[in-house]
């Protein structure tokens, strides 16, 4: 399978759990990789024929920005959710990272793998709520 990558977008958003962490926007660095034929844009040369990574790193950057969870855990699914279903996406996987969340560490955060099945149970989830 081929696959389509975005690394280290960075942007900031309201995400935690502390008083402190709902009042100021925190650094947030995401990493993409989508599943995706590429065979076509490859022989056309064609915009048209891919998934427009650009489009994907706008849409993932504004629904960060406009965010406010308490966990990297939620945020990273509602990203893999919204990759899957607005780009009709068959598989991907996402890093997402606090920077500095934790004194003496780099960064921390979680890395999750989605593909359309769990779409369609998340879809249900949500139903059922």
């Amino acid at each position: 399978m081929d696959k389509i990558f975005i690394h280290a977008l960075k942007t900031e958003a309201i995400i935690g759990i502390f008083d402190w962490e709902r009042q100021v926007k925190q650094t947030v660095l995401v990493d993409i990789e989508i599943g995706a034929d590429i065979t076509k844009a490859a022989l056309s040369d064609s915009i048209d024929d891919t998934l427009n990574y650009k489009r994907v790193a706008k849409r993932v950057l504004a629904f960060i920005e406009g965010s406010q969870f308490h966990l990297v855990e939620t945020l990273a699914e509602h990203i893999a959710m919204l990759v899957l279903e607005e780009f009709d996406a068959s598989w991907m996987s996402l890093n997402l990272s606090k920077p500095g969340a934790i004194r003496s560490s780099r960064d921390v955060g979680v890395a999750i793998e989605r593909n359309r099945d769990d779409l369609t149970r998340w879809r249900a989830a949500r139903g059922a709520r």
